[in-house]
């Protein structure tokens, strides 16, 4: 309870922010489509988004460097604020890109001063707790943002109102915090390639993972749109997929830990074309049918993140942790930027079923690369220990610590 609490400032933090910046994608999704925006320009602002999440994880910590934690914390939401308040003053696609830009930065750069201050106050024997607390404040947080989209109102101004006010709450807990500020952390090197080349095949699932995640949650509405849900039943569509996603974690670690994670990750794969094809299946078969098809969608899909960045580190040696978890999130970035924008060309031009089918592909990829994969490197690694990996920054891998395994864990 002292560990929560000496953190209460910054994961109060992360809730505020989460809910601010976690409900501008859907909301920016139902409110281009009521203004006449094409499924590609939404697309459009879904790839701006990521965008901005780049450029943030690489720009946040040398702007600590130069300013400090709170100073810098609080320039990224503020630039958030200015992004969500400007939408309704200039209604157009390309405007509201860079403004989605903003909310990138404002995401990359919060979260990037959040975890290099919890990564500089906790110790290896807390460690554990603290990232718990944190997952479940951020995931708690992220399934509440889908919701919001049920209150709020498209295209309003008192919609984007609310979200920035959130956005502007999250400076009060970390900034009038009275703890102290930590030193400023080593800015990691970006090696894009170092991932590749330790495991090709884990490059590829943090890839397909970016692809999926980034074509759900900022096409998601689109696509709800399209098969005749309300916006309060699009909230519940999204939120499914995301506590679809929490609840295979436990699960789906454990199988992680336990087996080759090779073949973890290729029945995944097989399962996630499965639950596309279900999704599509019962698109027209009523609102339960739909938000349970979410539900498999995300067990199916949400680990796989987190079994891929499992995998890389069963390669690597613990000083490139920090390096390989910035390689990996760069990856990610990389699918993810680009799939909104051809995932929405494709529901314009082929109907909603084509989302599913992008993203099927994607996993049918994924799973044939697999199999090529074990029969070119037929011994699998000894295995590090299987930790949810949240999609944030590219210091996670330095917060992380030896949770994945390392000198202070027992043999196993």
């Amino acid at each position: 309870m002292r560990l929560i609490i000496s953190f209460a400032a910054l994961f109060l933090s992360v809730i505020l922010l989460q809910l601010s910046n976690g409900g501008i994608a859907p909301l920016d999704a139902l409110s281009g489509l009521a203004s006449g925006f094409t499924a590609a320009e939404v697309g459009l602002l879904g790839s701006a988004h990521f965008v901005g999440f780049f450029i943030g994880c690489w720009w946040a910590p040398r702007l600590m460097g130069s300013i400090g934690h709170a100073r810098a914390f609080a320039a990224f939401a503020a630039a958030g604020a200015i992004g969500i308040l400007a939408h309704m003053l200039v209604v157009d696609p390309l405007a509201w890109a860079g403004m989605r830009i903003m909310s990138g930065l404002c995401v990359a750069g919060c979260y990037t001063v959040i975890e290099a201050w919890l990564q500089a106050k906790v110790t290896n024997a807390t460690r554990g707790r603290t990232l718990g607390v944190y997952r479940l404040a951020d995931m708690g947080a992220s399934l509440c943002a889908q919701l919001l989209i049920g209150v709020l109102e498209p295209a309003s101004y008192v919609s984007y109102n609310l979200l920035a006010i959130l956005c502007c709450a999250a400076l009060l807990p970390l900034t009038l915090t009275r703890v102290a500020q930590p030193a400023t952390p080593v800015t990691p090197r970006l090696k894009p390639m170092m991932a590749i080349r330790l495991s090709p095949l884990a490059a590829a699932g943090v890839v397909t993972a970016g692809v999926t995640s980034a074509a759900f949650r900022m096409v998601g509405p689109v696509y709800g749109q399209e098969v005749g849900l309300r916006a309060d039943q699009i909230a519940l569509f999204l939120a499914a997929f995301v506590g679809g996603g929490a609840a295979a974690q436990y699960p789906i670690g454990w199988l992680a830990d336990k087996f080759d994670r090779r073949w973890v990750l290729i029945w995944l794969s097989v399962a996630a074309i499965l639950a596309c094809g279900l999704t599509v299946a019962l698109s027209t078969s009523g609102t339960v049918a739909v938000f349970s098809a979410a539900v498999v969608f995300g067990l199916t899909t949400f680990p796989i993140f987190s079994v891929s960045a499992a995998h890389a580190n069963d390669f690597a040696a613990p000083e490139d942790a920090v390096e390989l978890s910035s390689s990996l999130m760069f990856l990610f970035a990389f699918g993810a930027i680009a799939s909104p924008v051809a995932v929405s060309a494709l529901i314009g031009g082929y109907g909603p079923p084509a989302m599913f089918a992008f993203i099927a592909l994607a996993h049918l990829a994924l799973s044939i690369f697999g199999i090529w994969r074990m029969r070119t490197r037929r011994r699998a690694p000894r295995h590090t220990r299987y930790v949810y990996t949240p999609r944030t920054t590219f210091i996670l891998g330095r917060l992380m610590g030896r949770t994945r395994g390392g000198a202070d864990d027992p043999p196993r």
